[in-house]
């Protein structure tokens, strides 16, 4: 698949030939799911608790004697109808990370950023460069690329100029492309890749380069 390179003014500079492998592949929905499925589920941290009433302080002796008062017989103050007790079928701190095997991850990459692709989502550009931050800048440069639409920017490396001028931008956000993910993917409309960052892709996501 060809593509335009744009430079940061929108301007079509060269054509430059995605990876089939990685903008070509299938698009499998099953699998795009499941990734993001297991990203949401690892993102929880699943420390809620509360305390049941063996965890509650006090409540050691019998409040009353187990006949003859007239009351209902009691074992505990600390039993879950009194007040100040423990409580019943509450949260517990529990796991909620689901596993997927790493060629499967990938995969689903493949299929998200083919999907993108094939809709014209991708905006390659030459190369994504500010001499300082400038967050006015960076949202003309964006709009110039994209047409306005939100946009993953993504980055060969640490770029602190780049990243602090999109940081203020509430339609855009940078992500390095070694850490390109499914959720990301799919929360923005159109992803920026410089071409630098298009030879990072291909170095892990190709199915025959990748390890």
């Amino acid at each position: 698949m060809e593509v335009d390179v744009v430079n940061m003014k929108g301007k079509k500079v060269k054509r430059v030939t995605l990876p089939a492998a990685i903008f070509e592949a299938p698009v499998r929905q099953d699998l795009m799911h499941q990734a993001l499925v297991r990203q949401l589920a690892n993102a929880r941290l699943g420390t809620v608790k509360t305390k049941g009433r063996g965890e509650v302080s006090g409540g050691g002796r019998k409040p009353w004697r187990q006949k003859g008062t007239g009351r209902a017989r009691q074992g505990s103050t600390r039993a879950p109808q009194w007040r100040g007790g423990g409580k019943v079928h509450t949260p517990v701190p529990r796991d909620y990370s689901v596993n997927m095997p790493v060629k499967m991850r990938r995969a689903a990459l493949r299929s998200a950023l083919s999907a993108k692709a094939a809709e014209a989502m991708l905006v390659v550009v030459d190369e994504l460069t500010l001499e300082t931050p400038s967050t006015s800048a960076m949202a003309v440069a964006l709009k110039a690329m994209t047409g306005g639409e939100n946009a993953l920017v993504l980055l060969p490396q640490g770029d602190e100029v780049v990243e602090r001028s999109v940081r203020n931008l509430a339609h855009a956000k940078t992500l390095r492309a070694n850490y390109l993910n499914i959720r990301d993917l799919f929360a923005f409309q159109k992803v920026v890749v410089p071409l630098a960052a298009l030879d990072m892709i291909g170095a892990w996501l190709d199915p025959g380069r990748a390890a």
